[in-house]
């Protein structure tokens, strides 16, 4: 894995200042400990950091051959099928790796490229004048880039790459604040600094010299709407097929390689079918709490057990909260997903003996996992029920009389299920993967920052994207906004910080596309069936695994909360709401 840089002037061939290059990449150096590269030439700079994987001592970045010139993050699973294929078109290679298969297939495919590569992803390529950004299809490694005020489009896998380039203004942007406060992260469409953004999972961009910088073009998608037919034993056959193909491609490297071993059901299917594969014992690391309730390190035994892994063990305590500045420094942007700690903890402890380790990230929004499906189906049978007045009125009186009770479980919170059943499927889904709702950041929002967001509301996201989602079903929708929102906005970007700040490679097999392209199309009660989401999934892997990591509940990690001294700096926010919500946390019961 690599961290990437760059400087294109799209106006006219003005030359690129190297240093500022190598200020971009030297703020990224984390992303790539093994060496790094700068190439210029007329009106173009890349930048490059790397963490060898392939051909460790060839593929040196950025490389060029002279018409071409690629600087690359990622890896792409299946470029020795596509090396031999260019090869056969005449293709002549000077590497073993992985990169120089970009610049080659650019040659012979131009932008179709992208629809030929399996794999994790963000590169740049110039091209004659011309430069093209690109992202893999589920936002697995990021990409940002900003247009500066000398007319020259800049771009870095980290925000901190394009912090470090003098033009670019810490200018906040406020509807990121709306976003982060109302998501508890900043959405992959959007970025904390103002004129700086992120290109979206599954897009490019192609900026040519002498024209305007265009939109970016989605060149991928999921598609809900279709349906595969099969008995569920069949097609439990062939998800667990894709499964060990997505879990074998991704087994290639020239360093050691291991995984996340959490005990549920993802990793664990994730080391089942590596421990099929691997003529050796599978390297696999777990992170306990030193808090009963929220240690998983038994069930993770378990499965280390079961197929003889080499495993190592770490406890998160509260001293590990002095990690939280650490954190902060790697994402960039406020993000408040509290298993962040833990995911940086497992990976410094992949990193004591791999290089590259695999996750079970993406089955919960490709199968329909999260708790949340099940409640938004139930609430949408009884939407159907009643017309949309009616219900508005019925709910909505219901809501407001029912007492509160924010401190229960949520089956049992009657008053937010009445006011979620007055409004539509979108919004109340919008709502239910929220922190904090749009009435409470009225409130917090001082009248100056209300004006400035002029009605703009996080939930309008989720809303538009169900609304245009290819699919038939409410749990369609759902999935799929959530492939579009929370999987790279929170998942990816937590794995993808924490790892690169230790130098590790994180990469996700059950996100493998043509697997998730697949779970797309099986019958909604294949994914959510009584209650149990991923349940094909379960039932495929009843072989492999035994019940109780199968069908046992989730555990979610722990996190402090702490005062922040700093936020009534900004004039934002009424404090005493704050005070107030802070208060009310504090007393929840246990």
């Amino acid at each position: 894995m690599c961290g990437i840089a760059g400087i294109f002037h799209p106006g006219t061939p003005k030359p690129v200042d190297p240093s500022r290059v190598h200020a971009m990449i030297a703020a990224q150096a984390h992303r790539g400990p093994d060496g790094d590269g700068i190439w210029t030439a007329p009106g173009v700079g890349f930048g490059h950091r790397r963490l060898s994987i392939i051909d460790l001592e060839g593929s040196p970045q950025p490389m060029s051959d002279g018409a071409l010139t690629v600087t690359y993050n990622g890896e792409i699973y299946n470029f020795a099928e596509l090396r031999a294929e260019l090869a056969a078109k005449g293709a002549v290679f000077r590497t073993a790796g992985d990169t120089e298969v970009l610049l080659h297939g650019w040659r012979a495919w131009g932008p179709s490229l992208l629809d030929r590569l399996n794999g994790m992803f963000a590169f740049a390529i110039h091209d004659s004048g011309k430069l093209f950004l690109a992202r893999d299809r589920l936002g697995v490694k990021p990409l940002h880039y900003v247009e500066l005020a000398d007319g020259s489009v800049a771009f870095a896998s980290e925000l901190k790459g394009l912090l470090a380039h003098p033009l670019v203004r810490r200018t906040p942007d406020l509807r990121a604040v709306e976003d982060y406060l109302a998501l508890g992260y900043v959405p992959d469409d959007a970025c904390l600094v103002a004129g700086v953004k992120k290109l979206a999972a599954g897009h490019f961009l192609l900026v040519e010299r002498g024209r305007a910088v265009p939109q970016p073009r989605r060149y991928w998608d999921v598609d809900f709407s279709n349906r595969a037919r099969g008995s569920a034993a069949a097609l439990g056959e062939e998800l667990v097929e894709r499964m060990r193909a997505g879990v074998r491609s991704r087994m290639v490297a020239d360093v050691p390689l291991g995984a996340f071993l959490s005990g549920g059901v993802d990793s664990s299917a994730v080391v089942a079918l590596m421990a099929e594969a691997s003529p050796k014992a599978v390297r696999t690391c777990t992170i306990g709490f030193d808090e009963a309730g929220h240690d998983e390190r038994s069930h993770a035994t378990a499965v280390a057990r079961r197929f003889a892994t080499d495993h190592r063990e770490r406890v998160v305590g509260s001293d590990d909260y002095g990690l939280i500045d650490t954190l902060v420094a790697s994402f960039d942007e406020p993000f408040a997903d509290a298993s962040a700690l833990a995911t940086y903890q497992v990976c410094a402890l992949a990193r004591e003996s791999v290089t590259v380790a695999l996750s079970g990230d993406g089955a919960d929004e490709a199968l329909a996992g999260y708790r949340r499906y099940k409640f938004q189906a139930a609430e949408e049978r009884i939407r159907g029920l009643l017309p949309e007045h009616l219900r508005q009125d019925v709910f909505g009186t219901l809501g407001r009389l029912y007492p509160k009770a924010d401190w229960a479980a949520r089956p049992l919170r009657a008053k937010s299920t009445l006011l979620a059943l007055a409004l539509g499927g979108g919004e109340a889904y919008a709502r239910s993967v929220g922190v904090t709702t749009p009435e409470l950041r009225g409130q917090l929002f001082s009248e100056t920052a209300r004006a400035g967001l002029g009605g703009y509301r996080a939930e309008d996201r989720y809303v538009a994207t169900m609304a245009d989602a290819p699919a038939r079903d409410a749990i369609d929708r759902a999935q799929y906004a959530d492939i579009k929102h929370w999987l790279p906005g929170d998942i990816l970007t937590k794995v993808d910080r924490t790892s690169m700040a230790v130098g590790l490679e994180a990469r996700e097999p059950l996100l493998d596309h043509r697997l998730v392209e697949f779970c797309a199309t099986l019958p909604v009660g294949m994914r959510l069936r009584h209650g149990e989401g991923k349940w094909l999934m379960k039932k495929a892997m009843e072989p492999y695994l035994p019940r109780d990591i199968l069908y046992r509940q989730k555990m979610g990690f722990v996190t402090p909360i702490s005062p922040s001294r700093t936020l009534g700096e900004t004039g934002w926010f009424d404090m005493s709401v704050l005070a107030r919500i802070a208060e009310e946390h504090h007393e929840l019961p246990e």
